[in-house]
């Protein structure tokens, strides 16, 4: 069997999960969560885990039964305490502002860069303007949401201005020099 597959999901206290078809759904005191069953897979709810079972050994199925493992779990984490990516900017002027559910931030370019949230995630502003927080409950849409944000202006090696995840070491070049 697949090391993670095998392994079932242990729900906390207040998280409940059902099976509906081919939809697994998750509900905890952050909001709700569904998500297909892949193939070659099945779900079974239990009184406090979920276990999911593959049709055969072969690798497509082993696959799915690890990944399908691994989703649901993020979903029950996701549920019940959410998840957080922190950025950060740093830069002469660099800074990011949050209206409803779009983020503008200013990078150096000729024109303000805006994002457009989707639906469940959350940013935060500090009050020094340069510190994001991007929260929500779904595992990916969180990932997402900072990467993208991230890839407005990447950590550049020279100076090291950019936006980029806190605690992440960007690695500095030596310029030029005259001869």
């Amino acid at each position: 069997m697949s090391r993670i597959g095998k392994v079932p999901v242990q729900l906390p206290a207040g998280v409940k999960a059902s099976v509906k078809g081919q939809e697994v759904f998750v509900e905890g005191s952050k909001g709700k969560l569904s998500f297909g069953i892949l193939p070659h897979t099945s779900v079974e709810v239990e009184a406090d885990k979920i276990v999911v079972k593959r049709d055969n050994d072969s690798a497509v199925s082993k696959a799915m039964h690890g990944t399908c493992r691994a989703r649901i779990a993020n979903m029950v984490k996701g549920v019940s305490e959410g998840y957080v990516k922190k950025l950060e900017i740093q830069g002469v002027g660099f800074k990011a502002s949050v209206a409803g559910q779009v983020v503008t931030m200013i990078l150096g370019y000729a024109h303000p860069c805006v994002y457009n949230l989707p639906a469940g995630v959350k940013v935060t502003v500090d009050d020094s303007s340069t510190k994001l927080t991007v929260e929500g409950i779904d595992k990916n849409d969180v990932g997402r949401v900072a990467a993208e944000l991230r890839a407005f202006y990447p950590p550049e090696p020279y100076k090291g201005k950019g936006v980029r995840y806190v605690g992440e070491h960007v690695v500095h070049k030596e310029g030029k020099t005259v001869q």
